[in-house]
């Protein structure tokens, strides 16, 4: 039942989204000169995907996690779109594609062995990764490995329908900040 959420949901977003989608594609590429940010992460099973988000940093930085980062490296649109989460709108189409969930543990970089190693032992890796979950509403991230893998898995564990749109409203209304940057 979840999957035909993730589905419908991502399917009408996209739709429904495509003229915000163009606005900020079109303010994106005056901020950056590429407003798409593609990048290689851990799926479900361990298995890599491409994950697309709208970018808030110029192309020349690093590709590391988030955390850190020094946030002098994001834009003055970058931050709007962090702020309002509209950067995450693109992964609709990863969640289209089976390749997330809206709802589940957010997809890592390859590099974070530690945070990688933490969630296969959980069982973390069966799941399909997600936009957000339980981690993201409590300002969780990936600067906290262990704490992070306990929190997806006792998410997964209790994840039903109930707690899906749960998440899902909690992100919508603001809660949580997303990844820390220094």
């Amino acid at each position: 039942m979840i999957r035909l959420c993730d589905l419908i949901f991502s399917f009408l977003g996209l739709a429904v989204g495509f003229p915000i989608l163009s606005i900020l594609f079109i303010i994106g590429l005056i901020d950056t000169g590429s407003p798409m940010f593609r990048q290689k992460r851990v799926g479900r099973y361990g298995k890599a995907f491409t994950l697309v988000k709208f970018r808030t940093m110029p192309v020349s930085t690093v590709s590391v996690a988030t955390h850190l980062i020094n946030a002098s490296s994001i834009t003055r649109f970058g931050h709007f779109l962090r702020r309002t989460k509209l950067d995450e709108i693109p992964q609709l189409w990863n969640v289209l594609k089976g390749e997330m969930s809206l709802v589940g543990p957010r997809p890592c970089l390859f590099n974070q062995e530690e945070l990688i190693e933490e969630r296969r032992s959980r069982g973390v890796l069966q799941a399909r990764p997600g936009i957000t979950g339980l981690a993201q509403v409590n300002e969780i991230d990936m600067s906290t490995p262990v704490l992070l893998a306990e929190t997806d898995a006792r998410m997964l564990q209790s994840l039903n329908l109930k707690n899906y749109f749960k998440y899902i409203f909690m992100t919508v209304a603001g809660k949580g900040s997303g990844d820390r940057v220094r």
